[in-house]
Parts: structure tokens; sequence; C-alpha cells
């Protein structure tokens, strides 16, 4: 009898790690999935539609938070930080043409246009009038 034990003792075990060893597999296989899937022109799935852009002219609060706020924000290079008038007194005095032409030709560590290649000429002055009139 004590025999019998053993050797179910045995089975079970055995079937306990190979039932485990069989979950850890799906684990893997579900971990090591692909995220996406790419489609080349001629295929099927290449007839789908574009994702929708955004229809009209960015606020300037939206060129702020998405292309400006990286420097602006801390005052990353020397660039003046938002909220600070100390910052902007000196560049607001210069007049608003020549902040405009500074955001958007480049100027100093500034890029053309902070990095925002697709904002138009007055997105990008928006962008300005909003961190001016922020800064007051």
């Amino acid at each position: 009898m004590s025999h019998m034990k053993k050797l179910f003792g045995i089975l079970f075990v055995a079937g306990l790690v190979a039932g485990s060893a069989v979950a850890q597999n799906d684990e893997v296989q579900t971990r090591i999935e692909p995220v996406g899937s790419t489609c080349m022109q001629g295929e099927e799935c290449a007839a789908a539609p574009a994702p929708a852009v955004a229809a009209g002219p960015k606020s300037g609060k939206d060129v702020y938070t998405g292309f400006c706020t990286t420097c602006h924000g801390a005052g990353v290079m020397g660039a003046p930080k938002f909220g600070t008038a100390a910052d902007w007194a000196p560049r607001t005095s210069k007049g608003k043409d020549t902040l405009y032409t500074h955001a958007i030709s480049g100027f100093n560590a500034m890029p053309p246009k902070g990095m925002c290649a697709a904002c138009s000429d007055d997105e990008i002055k928006a962008a300005v009038d909003y961190m001016v009139d922020g800064s007051k």
C-alpha cells in the first residue's frame, strides 16, 4: 500500500511540474507576442484610411504645452521661464516682432520654431503671445 502512495505522489508531482511548464510557456508566448504590425503598399490593409489630424490651427497654449514647455518651463539653457516676468522683461522690451522672428527662425540655443516644424508661423506667434501674456 505504501508503494502505491509513493507512486501516486510521484505521478502527482510530475503532473504538477508538467502543468506548470505548460502554463509558463503560455505566459512567455503571451509576453513575446508582437504589439503591432506593418502594412506594405499593395497589400489589402494599405487601403485603410489615415489617422485623423486635428482640424484647424493649434492654440498658443497647445503649442506651448506640446513643444515650448520643455525648455521654457524650466529655463533650460537660458530660456525665459514661463510665468517669470523678470526673465521676459528684457526680451519684450525689444518688441513682439523681434520675439516672433527669434521664435520662428531660432535664436541662440533655441532651434527654429522650437522644434515644431509642423507649426505655422501664426501658431508660433500664438505660442509667443501665450508665454508673454502668462509672464506679466
